[in-house]
């Protein structure tokens, strides 16, 4: 059934995040598709305007997205899968070590209480996080804006940091070497669709985004297909991802953000430090690109950061393997880490 309302509030939603971009763009911003609307809808959501995408266009969004990324994969670029499992290795150390300092840095400098120190300073899966803090009886709230202040802040820090390592950074990473025909893009989406609700039947995170870089790459990877999405369309896009961001401080007010702003900096600050240092020693002793790990290893959004790392022109297969990895060795570690803090 059909939402007028919902539909107005997403037309309006991806108004201000195209504004955002144009202006993003007009500053010099790097990655303005994603940076320039995630600020813009989240200023507009605290000043009490109502932004929402509809799922349909989230999902779409995802499924073209996902294509796009995939057309990046050729055989070059899984060579170094070889030496991905002891980069994942390190990955679930870096987790644990993360949610450690995190956690007591909440503790000690901002008076959380064990379980919601726990619960905010998970670097990811934020919806299992608020799923666990209604059951832990926290604050869940402050606990979600913690989170919220962490998957924004890194979204604007992430490509500023890729910027200052002296990468470029192309506008619209998707649309690659050449355009796929209408009816080759037709077709890796009906494709792409069906494993993606074949994925989420079976619970796989973003499982549209998934089954459509899955699909993409393997087209791509034989040859059966070539080139990117339509400029326009990777644009609209990226600009629909940076506005899904931004709408999580919709119904939030400036005295909320306010109390959890603090903290919510602070555990970024920890998490991008540890993370960016572990990530540039795995790249150096592995021989891995910088900015793949940077983009894998970044403890921000799922689909955010597969997205960023196709912006910093990373291994796509590299980032996306990394960022279900983390998903599902964070899965274990939280409930983990507060079974542990409520027996003790």
């Amino acid at each position: 059934m059909i939402d007028p309302a919902l539909w107005r509030d997403t037309a309006s939603t991806l108004c201000v995040a195209g504004l955002g971009a144009l202006m993003a763009w007009g500053l010099g911003l790097p990655a303005y598709l994603l940076t320039g609307p995630a600020l813009a809808v989240s200023l507009a959501g605290l000043f009490g305007l109502r932004m929402q995408i509809a799922p349909l266009a989230r999902d779409a969004a995802f499924i073209v997205i996902g294509i796009g990324i995939g057309a990046t994969v050729t055989p070059e670029t899984t060579a170094a899968m070889l030496r991905w499992p002891l980069a994942f290795v390190v990955l679930a150390v870096m987790l644990w070590a993360i949610m450690w300092a995190c956690a007591r840095l909440l503790r000690l400098g901002f008076g959380f209480d064990r379980d919601s120190a726990i619960l905010a300073s998970a670097p990811g899966h934020l919806s299992f996080v608020i799923g666990l803090s209604a059951e832990a009886g926290v604050d869940a709230l402050r606990v979600t804006l913690v989170q919220a202040v962490r998957l924004l802040a890194l979204t604007l820090i992430v490509p500023v940091i890729a910027r200052l390592m002296g990468v470029e950074i192309p506008p619209n990473p998707l649309s690659g070497q050449g355009v796929l025909g209408w009816a080759a893009f037709a077709a890796l989406a009906g494709v792409s669709l069906i494993l993606g609700l074949g994925l989420r039947r079976a619970r796989v995170p973003a499982a549209l985004l998934i089954g459509a870089m899955l699909v993409s790459g393997l087209g791509h990877g034989a040859g059966v297909v070539a080139g990117g999405v339509a400029p326009w369309l990777g644009a609209t896009c990226l600009v629909a991802l940076g506005a899904l961001i931004g709408t999580r401080f919709s119904g939030v007010t400036f005295a909320q953000l306010g109390a959890c702003l603090g903290a919510g900096l602070a555990v970024t600050a920890m998490a991008t430090l540890i993370s960016g240092a572990v990530a540039l020693a795995v790249a150096g002793y592995l021989g891995l690109d910088p900015v793949t790990v940077l983009a894998a290893f970044a403890p921000g959004g799922f689909e955010t950061m597969i997205a960023l790392g196709a912006v910093l022109g990373g291994q796509a297969g590299f980032v996306a393997a990394a960022h279900v990895v983390r998903l599902m060795i964070l899965t274990v570690l939280i409930p983990a880490m507060l079974g542990r803090r409520s027996r003790a």
